[in-house]
């Protein structure tokens, strides 16, 4: 959260779209950037950037937006644009939540979720009557148009209504706008709709604000920082972009990737110094990773904790709840879900570790099976410090394996196994002389005789 302004600040996001060109089930604004909504993220900028009172305008066609809203701004501030007729008519919508705040408001979008708080705050820090956030655009395309005096602005022009000179101005419009609560409905009090599409542009309170002697001004941005989500392919482009922004990040703090761009990281990734990250490795949500661990090529690691010096994969699923000690080996083929693995433990082939906790200094063995669910209950498997787990053992739980205790390769341990002891559970092995060589001469003579037929 930001230091608390000297002006109070206040938010209205427009979440009302019905994004229909993104042609899937999940509203426009739910999609997510680096495991994070859309949505979620304009929320998040409104109050890093000093909001006090975020608004967020959502439609009726989309209950799941209004639920996703009100969970995070409470429904006092949750207003409804219903039926959709332009931006300044969204905006509008706000006006009664709005009433009595005294302060600036600024307009953003649920569907521009590279908006963070430091594009934002030279909006609020610019000294204007009206504040405008503009970028220039290497391709203008169907952008509204900023008509510039210095960085006054004249007027913001919708694309559909600009001459054939306007089309050629870079600067382009973000749709953010900030000006005084009491200031803005007054402007959007005298909106017209006499367009082309005859909607309710808020980039119509521009001109009248002129008109009443006032001067708007303009801030710049990158282009890539304002970039909307329209349909799929936008937001893919904006995953990359974002993705892009991580991986910098993480490198220009010490994190070794020799092949970032096959990297994916989460909105909430926490890697340390030190840390190295191979090719094809996927960070879902709530994944920290502490300085000296190595996770290796193509594992896929969510809600897990990797401690120091801790070497992960290749191909190693850690599930949340997964908490992976010092200096841990999890190898190729492990999956580990809700379970503390002591400092030093290996489980490096071919495992299901689910539910419980490893000791330090214990080792698991190729195969091994965490029986965890009866079909109705999870339950805990318990393995002490240095323990030795064979090949193939199947622990069903709920059961406890004793510090410095061991089990035989193939055995299914169903009872708790003291400290130090051995454990192993296999039927007698039962030799016949001679069968193997019996049944293949039977059968090959079988099969030579079928082929005279």
């Amino acid at each position: 959260m930001a230091e608390t302004p000297s002006i109070r600040r206040a938010a209205v996001i427009l979440a009302a779209g019905q994004g229909t060109r993104m042609k899937s089930p999940l509203p426009k604004v739910l999609h997510k950037i680096g495991g994070r909504t859309m949505l979620d993220r304009a929320i998040d900028a409104a109050y890093e950037v000093g909001c006090e009172k975020v608004i967020v305008v959502v439609g009726n066609h989309s209950p799941a937006v209004r639920e996703t809203a009100t969970r995070r701004v409470g429904i006092e501030n949750i207003v409804t644009q219903d039926p959709p007729m332009g931006t300044a008519h969204a905006v509008n919508v706000a006006r009664e939540a709005l009433a009595g705040f005294d302060g600036k408001v600024i307009v953003t979008y649920a569907d521009s979720p590279l908006m963070a708080a430091k594009v934002l705050e030279p909006v609020f820090a610019l000294d204007a009557d009206m504040a405008v956030l503009g970028f220039e655009a290497v391709d203008p395309a169907a952008y509204g148009r900023l008509v510039l005096d210095g960085d006054r602005l004249n007027a913001i022009i919708e694309m559909r209504e600009c001459t054939p000179e306007q089309l050629k101005i870079k600067a382009c419009n973000s749709g953010v706008i900030a000006c005084d609560r009491e200031q803005l409905f007054s402007l959007l009090s005298e909106v017209k709709n006499e367009n082309s599409k005859g909607e309710y542009y808020l980039t119509d309170i521009v001109g009248l604000a002129r008109a009443r002697g006032l001067q708007p001004r303009v801030t710049f941005a990158k282009e890539n920082e304002v970039l909307g989500a329209n349909s799929q392919a936008e937001l893919a482009v904006i995953e990359k972009v974002w993705q892009d922004g991580v991986r910098q990040a993480f490198m220009d703090n010490g994190v070794h990737m020799p092949a970032p761009g096959t990297v994916f990281f989460s909105y909430d990734t926490q890697i340390a110094a030190g840390v190295t990250i191979e090719p094809n490795v996927v960070f879902a949500e709530g994944v920290t990773v502490r300085t000296g661990a190595v996770i290796r090529a193509f594992s896929h690691l969510e809600g897990a904790k990797v401690g120091e010096g801790a070497l992960i994969g290749p191909y190693a699923r850690l599930r949340p709840g997964a908490d992976i000690g010092k200096d841990v080996h999890i190898g190729n083929f492990v999956e580990v879900k809700n379970v503390t693995i002591g400092e030093g433990a290996k489980a490096n082939h071919l495992s299901y570790l689910g539910d419980g906790s490893v000791g330090a200094g214990s080792n698991i063995g190729a195969g091994t099976i965490f029986c965890n669910y009866d079909g109705y209950f999870k339950y805990k498997t318990t393995i002490g410090a240095h323990a030795f787990i064979g090949s193939n053992t199947s622990l069903v739980a709920p059961v406890t394996v004793g510090d410095g205790a061991m089990t035989g390769s193939g055995s299914v341990i169903t009872a708790d196994v003291a400290p130090g002891a051995l454990a192993f559970e296999r039927a007698q092995q039962i030799e016949k002389a001679g069968w193997a060589t019996a049944f293949r001469e039977r059968k090959s003579a079988e099969k030579a005789a079928k082929g005279k037929k």
